[in-house]
């Protein structure tokens, strides 16, 4: 891999991650059309170069999670410091607490699947046209259905534990190569009857402690490369162009999602999902 590759997958990411079309799909795609081998070294980068993303999510949604991870904290601590916990979970039960711990709830189910089937998933990405054929059609499928079967009116703040719990469940799907993170979790909170609006800003948000926990743990394996050295460079361009492509992203679809459908996203899945079946056949 060259700069110029780490560059180019780092754009495909960042531009993919968040728009619901598969970013996991377009970098295999991506890595099929550059040449590059299918390898352990190649899964880290992929993984690794989400934390580019992850960037671009504290920096969109900074003021959001400063505030929610100030209210969990508070939550927490009045449990231990009041003689009347009732009161104390009632007095300190805020919105932005209750969406913090929504999150968390709506976390365990992927990093439970993601440690549980790491080696069969690294395994799937030896075949990466085909994953990412599969996962483009099941994407266009959710999507369809999330915009078909809802009412889509609620908002984050009629969520409940059990409409955390399974979106969380809905992130299960983008443990596997080529599905959509933002594609499977925004449609999980379609499903439930929220708006688009919402159901994006929950997804994006509940997003931040499976990457940031799948970076750190293939992390481990970069540091035990043999030419690590070699690696670093490549994957600072790759993060950093993955950073800067996910901000103009993010901003990008949620004036969309407020105004438009996701009609077209199912389509484009589809259509690619299509291509790459035909690539792999051939």
């Amino acid at each position: 891999m060259n700069l110029f590759h780490a560059f180019l997958l780092g754009l495909i990411q960042g531009l993919t991650e968040f728009i619901p079309v598969s970013s996991t799909a377009h970098l295999l795609i991506g890595q099929t059309l550059l040449g590059l081998p299918a390898d352990n070294a190649m899964f880290s980068f992929l993984v690794i170069v989400q934390w580019g993303t992850l960037v671009s999510l504290f920096v969109f949604y900074w003021k959001d999670l400063l505030n929610i991870a100030q209210a969990v904290l508070q939550f927490l601590l009045s449990i231990f410091k009041q003689r009347d916990p009732s009161t104390s979970l009632k007095a300190s039960r805020t919105p932005d607490a209750l969406l913090g711990l929504y999150i968390l709830l709506a976390t365990i189910p992927a990093l439970l699947a993601g440690y549980l089937l790491k080696d069969a998933v690294e395994t799937l990405f030896r075949q990466p046209l085909l994953q990412a054929a599969t996962r483009l059609f099941a994407a266009a499928i959710l999507l369809t259905l999330a915009e078909a079967l809802t009412k889509k009116n609620r908002k984050l703040e009629a969520m409940t534990w059990l409409d955390a719990l399974i979106i969380g469940i809905f992130q299960i799907l983008a443990v596997f190569p080529g599905a959509s993170r933002s594609g499977t979790t925004i449609s999980g909170g379609m499903l439930r009857g929220f708006d688009r609006p919402s159901a994006a800003r929950f997804a994006f948000l509940m997003s931040v402690p499976v990457m940031l926990a799948a970076g750190a743990y293939e992390m481990l394996d970069v540091l035990q490369m043999p030419n690590l050295t070699s690696f670093l460079l490549p994957l600072a361009i790759g993060f950093l162009s993955a950073a800067a492509f996910g901000w103009l992203a993010i901003r990008w679809l949620i004036g969309y999602l407020s105004k438009r459908s996701l009609y077209v996203f199912a389509i484009y899945c589809a259509v690619v999902g299509i291509i790459s079946l035909t690539l792999h056949l051939l």
